[in-house]
């Protein structure tokens, strides 16, 4: 469970998986930043909601939130990741493909891959079809 800990909330490890995401002040009501990774320095305050090592973190993501628990089964760590949509918006597909790619790559890091990079033909394969899902809605 440590390990996946890790990975979740230290700032080496979360950026091998989400680049954009930096930890500032890891607490309940803490901080973190979004960074734009466009060239500029332009980042996102965003407010850490909840924060139990080490078994949950959860914070605002813009109108959003994120929540990620873990919890012990067995032999392994459970990872859910839930994230509360206030509407549906035109970004919404983008969102989900993203988590869906950034969790495959956090997969890698526990595995011990290192320098991956971000496989944006998947990433263009589920927005597609986190597209069409969401027109069901």
């Amino acid at each position: 469970m440590q390990q996946v800990w890790s990975v979740l909330t230290e700032n080496h490890h979360l950026q091998q998986w989400m680049g954009n995401l930096e930890i500032v002040d890891a607490r309940k009501n803490g901080k973190m930043h979004f960074h734009m990774l466009d060239g500029t320095d332009a980042f996102v305050d965003m407010r850490i909601t909840d924060y139990e090592e080490p078994k949950l973190f959860a914070f605002e993501w813009d109108k959003d939130h994120v929540r990620f628990e873990l919890q012990l089964s067995e032999a392994s760590t459970v990872l859910t990741l839930t994230e509360t949509l206030q509407e549906l918006t035109a970004h919404t597909p983008k969102d989900l493909a993203g988590w869906h790619i950034c969790l495959q790559l956090f997969e890698g890091v526990l595995q011990g891959v290192s320098e991956q990079e971000f496989p944006m033909k998947d990433w263009e394969k589920y927005y597609g079809e986190y597209m069409e899902l969401l027109k069901e809605m």
